[in-house]
């Protein structure tokens, strides 16, 4: 569903003096980027030779632990650190779902965080028959198991792409283990409305769609022609396709009154934007002003 979208923002070698790179977005909370640490070169060198989360390219060191009930409720740590940032990652994402994951989890694990990826009920091509409430349920659960199994003191949330929408989404239950969410970053919030209007297909599905849910059928699925790339339902196509769906969080479109309305409860949040090619300039910085950034 998502479009191809390579990260500009990708997590780079900085000048700053600073070694602690993460620590401004969760002690501070407005910090103005989110840097790597000047010596992230000789990090990848160091983490090599003390037997660091990464061996060599692609290949991570840690533990892999089943989170919940459901068969593809797995997940996999590096570290064993009190805290730890959460992957999400985004439509047909699933383990090394990014690039930069390999230099995330050094420069985290030079600052005490582990890093956990995780597969949910809609990692690879179960999007189409999952939605955000089924993700924030699988999130909750997996925060609870690393309180209650791994004495996690607090988790920073990192979604990729549509995984933008699961922290939103998840911000507002109120669950329990939401508490425990010290920050959360963005990288990459993408409108799939917007990619989705490019297609010639788009706006007889949405109406397909709509009849199907209007006549109690939103779980049944769509045409293959809807989304070749997996199966879909109604309901999931509706909320990602269409204005004002459930997905509809980061479109250039959308009033200031609208972003509020879908962003307004992050204030309480340490937000940070990381973002990627492909947005106007002023939609981004309509979207940035919306976020205690």
């Amino acid at each position: 569903m998502n479009p191809s979208l390579t990260s500009s923002s990708s997590l780079s070698s900085s000048s700053s003096s600073s070694p602690s790179w993460f620590s401004g977005i969760v002690r501070g909370g407005r910090s103005s980027s989110l840097k790597m640490s000047s010596n992230s070169a000789v990090a990848v060198a160091v983490a090599a030779d003390t037997a660091g989360p990464v061996i060599r390219k692609n290949q991570f060191r840690g533990v892999l632990f089943k989170y919940g009930p459901n068969p593809i409720q797995v997940a996999f740590k590096t570290g064993e650190f009190k805290r730890q940032v959460i992957f999400i990652g985004g439509l047909t994402d699933g383990f090394l779902a990014t690039q930069y994951l390999e230099p995330l989890a050094i420069a985290l694990d030079l600052e005490n965080w582990s890093l956990v990826q995780f597969l949910m009920s809609s990692s690879y091509s179960g999007y189409g028959t999952s939605s955000l409430q089924q993700d924030a349920k699988e999130l909750d659960q997996l925060i609870n198991y690393l309180i209650n199994k791994e004495d996690s003191e607090g988790v920073a949330l990192l979604g990729h792409s549509t995984g933008c929408q699961d922290i939103v989404n998840y911000m507002r239950t109120n669950y329990a283990c939401s508490r425990a969410v010290r920050a959360a970053i963005f990288q990459a919030p993408v409108s799939d409305r917007e990619y989705q209007a490019t297609l010639p297909h788009t706006a007889s599905m949405i109406d397909l769609a709509a009849k199907m849910i209007s006549e109690g059928r939103g779980l049944e699925l769509m045409p293959r022609e809807a989304d070749p790339s997996a199966p879909i339902t109604a309901y999931r196509y509706h909320s990602l396709c269409s204005y004002n769906g459930d997905d509809d969080m980061f479109s250039s479109d959308l009033s200031d009154d609208q972003l509020r309305m879908r962003l307004g409860h992050m204030s309480n949040t340490h937000c940070q934007i990381m973002q990627s090619d492909g947005r106007s300039r002023e939609g981004r910085n309509r979207i940035w002003k919306s976020l205690p950034v």
